[in-house]
């Protein structure tokens, strides 16, 4: 497979992923999930550290695709569509009343897209034009132990409900 579209698959897995941990929070159905409708603007309010410092961690990546896939974009560009997508996630949490929606958690993700965007200007003066081969063998390897990790959590599920 080329880089590109080895890049592309990789970047679907990714978004998969996300869209599963934030809007599913890991569950494997909208059953299981806490029907609320909460909104809070005010930054850090009751943040919980672990929290907020996941919500950074799960976000890098997604700076990172952004630098591959639009690299002639300036910064404020790349930031603005990771703060919008941001923004998508929390409006769809409200609207689906799956979740609470949270300005320190547009923040976090933001930041989170923002550090990635960083690891990547950090890597391509390394590498030069090595970097999306490193990103897709490391992306790949995580990728691969995220899903080993999802086949096992669902196959203690099935387990346990028999």
């Amino acid at each position: 497979m080329g880089n590109k579209k080895l890049t592309f698959v990789l970047f679907i897995i990714y978004l998969l992923a996300l869209n599963w941990l934030v809007l599913f929070k890991l569950h494997f159905s909208f059953d299981q999930i806490d029907r609320v409708r909460v909104i809070n603007m005010i930054p850090l309010n009751d943040f919980v550290f672990s929290e907020v410092y996941n919500n950074i961690r799960i976000f890098v990546p997604l700076g990172i695709y952004i630098c591959i896939f639009k690299s002639k974009w300036s910064f404020s560009k790349k930031l603005l569509s990771i703060f919008g997508i941001t923004l998508a996630f929390e409006t769809t949490q409200f609207v689906l009343a799956i979740g609470r929606s949270d300005i320190t958690d547009i923040l976090a993700n933001t930041l989170g897209g923002a550090i990635g965007i960083g690891i990547y200007e950090l890597l391509f003066k390394i590498l030069k034009h090595r970097t999306n081969t490193f990103i897709n063998l490391f992306a790949g390897v995580l990728t691969f132990c995220a899903l080993f990790f999802i086949i096992f959590i669902f196959n203690r599920l099935v387990i346990l409900n028999l």
